[in-house]
């Protein structure tokens, strides 16, 4: 769990995702739509994948992917990413971590 703490604080947006999901596809479209550039670990194609997997789950991330962390700070999957992106507040989300300039 401490790797993915850590992935996850090293950059303003970083998203887990696997390859051949359609949803993540879409979260990570999202971002780029804003202007975002975030760090994505397909974690499909990496060796410790199944690892990350657990971690996640142990986060509370239920699917796994995409799990988005904004800030180094859990947001969710894209239930809540679309939920905030509904309500106007993933933009300011993503103008306070620095992810994005307006």
């Amino acid at each position: 769990m401490e790797r993915v703490v850590a992935l996850a604080s090293q950059m303003p947006v970083v998203i887990f995702s696997k390859s051949s999901c359609c949803m993540c596809h879409a979260i990570k479209t999202l971002f780029s739509d804003y202007g975002a550039s975030p760090v994505v670990y397909e974690i499909d194609l990496d060796p410790r994948g199944r690892e990350i997997e657990r971690a996640l789950l142990g986060l509370g991330c239920k699917p796994s992917v995409p799990a988005v962390f904004i800030g180094g700070k859990l947001v969710g999957g894209a239930n809540e990413v679309m939920t905030r992106q509904l309500d106007r507040s993933l933009k300011e989300l993503l103008m306070r971590a620095g992810a994005i300039f307006l």
